[in-house]
């Protein structure tokens, strides 16, 4: 069944976010939302550009891995300072700090149900 498929697909991208120490992941449900792009999006940030790179990386090897999914699009914005990962029903947007503050996506859907996963330490 297509939701639990990319239910699925949203916990295995959380998984790869916080193995390598992402934090602020919000999961943003666009399900409900007409003429969204897609159904989910998954935010989160590490410190740095390289940290930035290290969850983009993360997260496609632990997806590829484990259900042998490919991204259709991986798109690194400002030199790292958000990548964009596109897996056709959930986009994953890693940001450094500054940049996510200053993009603020998760609230241009304000009919989105955001849900905020506590960091792991």
């Amino acid at each position: 069944d297509l939701m639990d498929k990319t239910k699925n697909l949203v916990e295995l991208i959380t998984k790869g976010i916080q193995d390598k120490k992402g934090h602020g992941i919000v999961i943003a449900d666009l399900s409900e939302i007409d003429g969204t792009i897609c159904r989910y999006f998954v935010i989160c940030q590490g410190n740095s550009t390289q940290q930035v790179e290290a969850i983009a990386g993360s997260v496609s090897d632990y997806v590829r891995e484990t259900i042998g999914e490919k991204p259709i699009n991986c798109v690194g914005l400002g030199n790292a300072q958000w990548v964009a990962i596109d897996y056709a029903d959930v986009i994953v947007h890693i940001f450094t700090p500054e940049t996510r503050e200053f993009y603020d996506i998760e609230h241009l859907w304000e009919d989105a149900k955001l849900t905020t996963l506590p960091d792991l330490d």
